[in-house]
């Protein structure tokens, strides 16, 4: 029998490949926010993390996609590439997201790419843009966490 994955086997593995790393965030998500929302991670570094989310499911009672879902996507993919930056006994935590919503989406999927700004021993920043089926930003996040040890025992 295997234990659940944790964040340091999900995120520090160096040895494993993108497709297993990607299994692993998979299993991450069961029971949680991002599995409820419809978000398949496709890509992840800790400089760079993609991930999709259907807008069916996710919208506001106009139709509109949520403002909220897309600061959940944001939060979600620049939470993925902190953890990865943060390293081995070591975790990262929201400290700050802002996001600017540019248009709306009504159907199909949004992309979030997180791209790393800074990456240093306490703290991680990254750009997230989203885009709608067509290509189109949709959303322009940005989101700061802080790198932090796990507890010891």
């Amino acid at each position: 029998m295997t234990s659940s994955p944790t964040p340091e086997t999900a995120t520090h593995a160096p040895e494993m490949t993108q497709e297993q790393m990607l299994d692993e965030l998979a299993q991450m998500s069961r029971g949680t926010l991002d599995e409820r929302m419809g978000i398949r991670v496709l890509e992840a570094s800790p400089e760079r993390v993609v991930a999709t989310m259907p807008v069916e499911g996710n919208t506001q009672p106009f139709g509109l996609l949520h403002g909220g879902a897309n600061v959940v996507i944001a939060e979600s993919v620049g939470s993925i590439g902190a953890n990865m930056a943060a390293g081995p006994g070591r975790f990262a935590v929201g400290l700050d997201i802002n996001a600017t919503h540019h248009r709306s989406a009504r159907s199909g999927i949004v992309t979030a790419t997180a791209t790393a700004l800074s990456i240093g021993r306490t703290l991680a920043a990254y750009d997230v843009v989203i885009t709608d089926d067509e290509g189109n930003r949709t959303c322009t996040a940005r989101i700061t966490c802080m790198l932090r040890d796990l507890p010891k025992g």
